[in-house]
């Protein structure tokens, strides 16, 4: 593996914003010098003054191999994700067949050593009754558990108390839960349905899944985890009313629960359903601009503690069905360093918190071994950004689904570099086609 010198980088790291080099060696981060102090490598890249980042750990994605991979697949979603400066991600368990068993999560393993360019991880999957292979689970090799408190693929949502109750009391690992009340759901879809026909707009989505059945749930998975004492991490944080469930009063690697915020929750609100549809429904839904604020003012007080994707694609087709007929999710992993460096623009957020919560905190909670930092020693995962307009369109998407709900979207910032254990995977709108990542070690305790 040959030696890269980047010099004169801006480096945020650590709460930090300085400029230096970085000499690359071996895969690893070798050397962190001021810009004096010129390393010598087998390749030079001069930065000029342009953004050095650790990559990005997005702790959920849909990426939906195997068998949904007319939507997506490992390939063509983590190619994607390294344009985008994700050098790392979590997937969930919710393909066809769901990774419910050690087996099933192992298939997905050796395909993505086959064919990932990105790091990579995968959830276990839960169901009513798999308890017996969830504790075969090695998690110093696995980045957690995952449970649907809602419903979702196939068996996985797991309602039974007793289940639920079981896996919070004995699982050693983070547990992250999907939560809204189904039973709430269906009783706000039934009224609704019955008030104005089978054929509602997309803005009834965020009234058919409402703050109340996000509540409830979320409620209920806290209460288990702080009988168990589990590690809880909550998913895709969308109401003001959920943000209160949360307290900044302990470091985070004191924590033993934690939220995550997504980029469409922070980006979209109820009042984008009229122009963008299909496009931004998700699940849970996007709610309300109040709803939004909250979620923005969890994120940076602390009681919010990750910012993710839960990049779920659907094809074309499959949007454009009516309302409740067409899936939940959207494409969003190339788009999420891009799209939270506007809310930098805009003075919302600062280059060191940005970092914090898309890198350090990722790799804190989830105890990742050596990544998530600048930090000599460490796999050496780093994007570089660059000032420059562009906008989103068909020519520039690398989805398989070939859509995104921010196209006509201008951006002011742009991905031009991005290494991925050490070997530049992504330069300049160009990937290195030859690249594989790595899976993740976790240091369990």
């Amino acid at each position: 593996m040959e030696t890269i010198a980047i010099r004169n980088a801006r480096i945020i790291n650590e709460g930090l914003d300085f400029e230096g080099n970085v000499l690359l060696k071996q895969g690893r981060i070798w050397q962190i010098s001021s810009l004096q102090k010129l390393p010598v490598a087998d390749r030079v890249i001069d930065l000029k003054g342009d953004l050095l980042l650790p990559g990005l750990i997005d702790d959920q994605v849909h990426f939906r191999e195997p068998g949904l991979t007319h939507k997506a697949d490992i390939r063509s979603e983590s190619l994607a994700a390294v344009a985008g400066g994700v050098t790392t991600y979590m997937e969930m368990p919710n393909t066809v067949p769901g990774a419910t068993t050690v087996e099933l999560l192992e298939q997905k393993y050796s395909r993505a050593a086959e064919v990932s360019a990105a790091n990579y991880s995968f959830f276990m999957g839960t169901t009513n009754d798999n308890l017996d292979e969830i504790r075969k689970v090695d998690f110093s090799r696995v980045c957690g558990l995952k449970i649907f408190m809602g419903s979702s693929t196939g068996n996985m949502l797991v309602d039974d108390s007793h289940t639920l109750s079981r896996i919070f009391a004995e699982v050693p690992a983070i547990i992250a839960v999907h939560c809204e009340d189904d039973k709430m759901i269906a009783a706000n879809l039934e009224r609704y349905k019955a008030e104005y026909g089978e054929d509602l707009p997309t803005r009834f989505h965020a009234l058919i899944r409402d703050a109340d059945a996000c509540f409830a749930s979320s409620s209920k998975a806290k209460a288990l985890a702080e009988k168990h004492n589990s590690r809880l991490h909550i998913l895709h944080i969308s109401t003001a009313k959920e943000t209160e469930l949360f307290s900044n009063a302990l470091p985070l690697e004191q924590k033993r629960i934690t939220a995550e915020a997504c980029i469409h929750h922070l980006w979209f609100s109820d009042e984008d359903y009229d122009r963008l549809g299909n496009f931004i429904k998700w699940n849970p839904a996007v709610k309300t601009s109040q709803d939004r604020e909250a979620v923005w003012q969890a994120l940076l007080d602390g009681r919010i503690d990750v910012v993710a994707t839960d990049h779920a694609p659907h094809t074309l087709e499959e949007k454009q069905k009516p309302m409740l007929q067409a899936p939940s999710g959207g494409p969003l992993v190339q788009h999420s360093l891009v799209a939270m460096l506007e809310f930098v623009r805009q003075g919302r957020l600062t280059l060191p918190t940005l970092v914090q919560k898309m890198a350090h905190n990722p790799a804190i909670l989830f105890r990742v071994a050596d990544r998530g930092f600048v930090r000599e020693g460490y796999w050496a995962d780093l994007v570089a950004v660059t000032d420059r307009k562009w906008e989103v369109g068909k020519n520039n998407l690398l989805y398989k689904c070939g859509w995104s709900p921010f196209e006509g979207q201008v951006f002011q910032s742009a991905v031009s570099h991005c290494w991925v254990n050490g070997e530049l995977a992504w330069q300049q709108g160009k990937h290195d086609l030859g690249i594989r990542g790595k899976r993740l070690k976790f240091l369990n305790s």
